[in-house]
């Protein structure tokens, strides 16, 4: 993959995220705020943007988004199969749901 197809599919990548993001926010706040590990003041940024502000800030050339976990452990729960992966999946959202925000974002 060359340069300019990494940052088409960034691009692309951002795009489908924000519109994601949106749609989560406009159906359930407070939901889409845990799944997506945002504050209330980026919820409500994000609410209100227009759709030409969403396709202008998804074109820049870095991911707007990140991984939510920094912790290979929390990786490592999610990957991990040998064991019961719906318990495994809850002991995740559990330990980052207690994450602020701040943290998270």
């Amino acid at each position: 993959m060359n340069v300019k197809d990494m940052m088409s599919e960034i691009k692309d990548a951002n795009l489908n995220y924000l519109m994601m993001a949106k749609q989560l926010i406009s159906s359930d706040k407070a939901t889409a705020m845990f799944l997506l590990g945002i504050s209330k003041e980026i919820a409500d940024l994000l609410e209100s943007l227009s759709n030409m502000q969403v396709v202008k800030l998804s074109s820049t050339n870095m991911m707007l988004t990140r991984f939510r976990f920094d912790d290979s452990a929390v990786l490592g729960m999610l990957t991990d199969y040998s064991k019961d992966r719906d318990q495994a999946h809850l002991h995740t959202s559990v330990l980052l749901a207690s994450q602020s925000a701040e943290q998270i974002t």
